[in-house]
């Protein structure tokens, strides 16, 4: 089939745009992940002398690169449409963020949505695979705290014990509020038959659009992290010191991703904007801490049922192209989610400002020394 001029075109200048936004990536990447680890090199006198004060500006940086990933997709025209409860209520609380995970662009819709939502996004901690910690980002995450998990039978156990000291050491020193994971453990396509194959040998419901969730490290998370009066009696005088400094987590925010046609987002897609114009929909739940169990077959009984309810949100949504109302509506009710070009601009410039003084200053040095 012969190549039109006008197809041969719009390759021409799809193939430009991805090279051009590639080349703005990386040079983002090249001023703005640098500068962020120089700033806090150069606050450490601070981090001995006021934590809180030193936490608080790394949190501050933290959300301006988070938006600088935002950006990316942002001004390709992948937007979000937010639905359900409105999670800004309880922006200011503790909650732990349960995704469903079908490719690697969540993690960038999620970068993009929770930018509107206070300060949510810089006191914020993250669950992720142990591969992202050799990524452009991974040394960002290791100084903020976010917690690399390793996937795996083998060594499942002790990622868990991992983790709970992660928590116990990072989580409340560095002011964190809330906790993301996602407990399918991998990507949909990678499990789908796996769980599928599970769920038809203990008699659970057959998932297309989710798979069945693991346990590990959300127990982890409720155990460690849930104030003690929310399971019972506070322990003592212990109890009453830490609750005095902290509620505890109060709140799960269940979290489903939707994409058009259940055709996901990737990072390369994500970076490269070859995409036409795309809306991702993110649907909320929220419960509070306290309806959640804590034994483990009843809490296991509890997260399968927030998948199961993902699968139906997912099915009502690819089959009308909405998600549905809450129990007691009528309608379901849908917000643009918004960024201000302004701010992201700002933003940018900045990221670039940064590396050139950066610059200047090691040039100076460099001159001075030898």
């Amino acid at each position: 089939m012969a190549v039109t001029l006008e197809q041969a075109q719009r390759v021409g200048y799809t193939c430009l745009k991805a090279l051009l936004r590639f080349a703005f990536m990386v040079a983002n990447n090249l001023v703005a992940i640098p500068s962020y680890v120089l700033y806090l090199i150069m606050l450490q006198p601070l981090r001995v002398l006021d934590s809180k004060s030193f936490w608080y500006i790394e949190g501050v940086l933290f959300k301006w690169l988070l938006a600088m990933v935002a950006s990316w997709g942002w001004w390709a025209g992948y937007t979000v449409v937010e639905w359900g409860d409105d999670v800004k209520a309880v922006s200011e609380d503790e909650a732990m963020v349960l995704v469903n995970h079908q490719a690697t662009g969540d993690v960038c819709t999620l970068m993009m949505c929770l930018q509107d939502k206070g300060t949510v996004v810089r006191q914020m901690m993250w669950l992720m695979d142990h591969i992202f910690k050799y990524t452009n980002f991974g040394i960002v995450s290791l100084i903020h705290g976010d917690f690399f998990i390793r996937q795996g039978r083998a060594h499942r156990d002790q990622q868990l014990v991992l983790l709970k000291e992660h928590l116990e050491k990072y989580y409340r020193s560095r002011n964190r509020k809330w906790i993301v994971l996602f407990p399918e453990g991998g990507f949909l396509r990678k499990r789908r038959e796996t769980s599928q194959a599970f769920a038809k040998k203990n008699n659970l419901p057959f998932l297309k659009h989710v798979t069945l969730p693991r346990l590990g490290a959300t127990q982890v998370i409720l155990k460690t992290l849930v104030a003690p009066q929310e399971n019972g009696t506070p322990a003592g005088r212990d109890a009453l010191i830490k609750e005095s400094k902290s509620k505890g987590l109060q709140w799960v925010i269940d979290t489903t991703i939707a994409y058009p046609k259940g055709e996901p987002i990737d990072i390369q897609t994500w970076i490269l904007g070859y995409r036409q114009p795309t809306v991702t929909h993110v649907h909320y739940r929220i419960f509070p801490v306290k309806d959640v169990p804590a034994e483990p077959e009843a809490l296991t009984h509890w997260l399968y049922q927030r998948f199961i309810e993902k699968e139906d949100l997912l099915t009502h949504f690819y089959e009308t192209g909405a998600f549905p109302p809450l129990q007691g509506q009528t309608k379901a009710i849908s917000r643009e989610m918004t960024l201000s070009n302004l701010w992201l601009v700002g933003i940018q410039s900045l990221a670039f400002l940064s590396g050139g003084m950066w610059y200047c200053i090691f040039q100076y040095f460099y001159h001075c020394l030898f």
